[in-house]
C-alpha cells in the first residue's frame, strides 16, 4: 500500500490522504413530502465539514440511493460539489448491478466535478469475476477516480483479495472502502496493491489505522467526526495506544446505530440531536421503532452527545 516517508519511530508511517480521513456517508434529509430538502442537506453538510469530515459521500447506501432518482442524485452531487467543493472532497455513489446505469451517473458525476465516484459490487445478479473486472473497468473509463465498494453483507458477492489486486490494476481505480469484516483479507489487499484503504465499517476505522489504512467511510462520524479524526490522527504520530482508547470508546455508539438496518437509526438519532428536521425514510425502509428508539437515546445520553445538540 503506498505511503510516503516518515512518522515516529516505532509507529505508522505518513498516511496517504488523498480524499482525508473521515468521510461521511451522508443520509439525505427528506421533506414532509418525502422530497430531498436540499436546505436541511445543506446545513447538515455543513456541520460535517466543522465537525470532523474531512469528505462527503452523496447518494451512498446511508443516503438511501435505491430510492433516489437518477435525477435526485445528480442534484445531490452538484449541491455538493457547489457548496463544499474545495472544502471537502466530494464523492459520488454512481454504483448498482446494471453497469450502462453505472457509467451513466458516473459520466453525469464527472461532468459536475466530484472528486471521485463509489462504486458498489454489482448486487443481486452476482456477475463473475469476468463480468465484475468488465463493470469496473467501464465505469473507469469515464476518467473520474474510483473507489471500490466491496459490501457483500448488501451485495452478496465478496470481492476476494486476489480480484481486489487485478482490479486495482485498472487506470483511475484508486481507493477501496471494504466493507467486509475479515481483517485478514483487509490485510492481504494492502499488501498486494497501492491502493488506499477505507474502513468500510465504523467497527474497522482502528484496525485499518493499524494496518496503514487512510480511514474510514462512516456513518458514525455524522455524530462523533470530531472524535473519529482524533482516533485517525493519533495514529498518523504513532500513538496506537491512544488512538485504540478513543476507538474503543464509541464502541457502545457503533453498536447501537447498527441494531437495525442503516440508515434508519442514524437518521434517528440526527432528529434527535436536531442536526436535521426529521428522520423520515422512503419506504422499503421504515422508521425505528418506539423500543430502538429509546435505546439509542440512552446511549447517545450517555455519550454526551445530546447534551451537545
Amino acid at each position: 500500500m503506498g505511503r510516503s516517508a516518515g512518522g515516529a519511530s516505532g509507529g505508522l508511517s505518513i498516511l496517504p490522504r488523498v480524499f482525508g480521513a473521515i468521510l461521511t456517508a451522508m443520509v439525505t434529509p427528506f421533506d414532509p413530502d418525502l422530497r430531498v430538502d436540499e436546505a436541511a442537506t445543506v446545513a447538515l453538510a455543513n456541520h460535517l465539514v466543522q465537525h470532523g469530515s474531512d469528505g462527503l459521500v452523496m447518494a451512498g447506501t446511508t443516503g438511501e440511493a435505491s430510492t433516489l432518482t437518477d435525477d435526485e442524485k445528480v442534484a445531490l452531487y452538484r449541491l455538493a460539489v457547489r457548496e463544499f467543493g474545495g472544502r471537502a472532497s466530494i464523492i459520488a455513489g454512481t454504483g448498482s448491478n446494471d453497469t450502462a446505469h453505472s457509467v451513466h451517473l458516473t459520466r453525469l458525476a464527472a461532468e459536475v466535478g466530484v472528486d471521485a465516484v463509489l462504486v458498489v459490487t454489482p448486487y443481486y445478479n452476482r456477475p463473475p469475476r469476468a463480468g465484475i473486472i468488465g463493470h469496473v473497468e467501464a465505469i473507469a473509463e469515464v476518467g473520474v477516480p474510483v473507489v471500490l465498494y466491496n459490501i457483500p453483507g448488501r451485495s452478496g458477492v465478496n470481492m476476494e483479495p486476489d480480484l481486489i489486486a487485478e482490479l486495482a490494476q485498472i487506470p483511475n481505480v484508486v481507493s477501496l472502502k471494504q466493507a467486509n469484516p475479515d481483517l485478514a483479507q483487509c490485510r492481504e489487499v494492502a499488501r498486494a496493491t497501492d491502493l488506499t484503504i477505507y474502513a468500510g465499517n465504523d467497527d474497522m476505522l482502528f484496525p485499518v489505522l493499524e494496518m496503514g489504512g487512510a480511514g474510514v467511510i462512516s456513518v458514525a462520524s455524522h455524530l462523533v467526526g470530531e472524535e473519529m479524526s482524533a482516533i485517525a490522527e493519533a495514529a498518523r504520530r504513532g500513538d496506537l495506544d491512544e488512538a485504540r482508547r478513543r476507538d474503543a470508546a464509541l464502541a457502545e455508539l457503533v453498536v447501537a446505530l447498527f441494531v437495525t438496518t442503516s440508515p434508519i437509526l442514524i437518521k434517528a438519532a440526527l432528529e434527535m440531536t436536531g442536526l436535521i428536521p426529521s428522520g423520515r425514510l422512503r419506504l422499503p425502509l421504515v422508521d425505528a421503532t418506539p423500543v430502538q428508539r429509546d435505546i439509542l437515546r440512552s446511549v447517545l445520553e450517555r455519550q454526551g452527545i445530546l447534551s451537545r445538540a
